[in-house]
């Protein structure tokens, strides 16, 4: 594994050990050039997915662009970062095991959705305002009403 910080092609391994939720090995590692230390994940990624935009153009799933945009719709919320980690995991599961190599990205846009819905209400109006682009306040009223979230007292 190439040094992050002075790239140099090789790292050592100094610790091993299983995620929280099991489902990636979490590797200190130490460069013996610079002495850097940092940590990588490996995973079990069982096929190549790739997501397909609404404009027809194909793109290769990417583990951390989902990561960043469910960390921005979590941000300042009291939630674990296990527990988002954990919820990541499953996403990243769920799409691989839909069976299919390509797939929409309204798939992985609606099964955020309902895992941020069983989360946390604030981060699930924040992704749905992004994902189904809110233009006015009247789209955030009108999506609170069909999901069934009340709207704060005296609005």
């Amino acid at each position: 594994m190439r040094c992050p910080f002075c790239n140099h092609a090789e790292s050592q391994v100094k610790d091993s050990r299983p995620s929280e939720d099991g489902a990636a090995i979490r590797r200190r590692r130490s460069c013996p050039e610079c002495g850097g230390r940092f940590t990588t994940f490996e995973r079990v990624q069982l096929r190549e997915l790739t997501i397909v935009k609404r404009s027809g153009r194909r793109t290769p799933f990417d583990r951390d662009k989902l990561a960043r945009s469910v960390s921005i719709a979590m941000r300042k919320r009291p939630i674990e970062p296990e527990r988002v980690e954990r919820m990541i995991s499953t996403i990243a599961r769920e799409l691989e095991s839909i069976g299919e190599t390509e797939l929409p990205s309204s798939t992985v846009g609606e099964l955020v959705m309902k895992q941020l819905k069983a989360l946390d209400d604030v981060a699930y109006v924040r992704y749905a305002s992004v994902y189904r682009d809110f233009r006015e306040t009247e789209d955030f009223a009108r999506f609170l009403g069909e999901e069934g979230l009340s709207e704060p007292e005296g609005r």
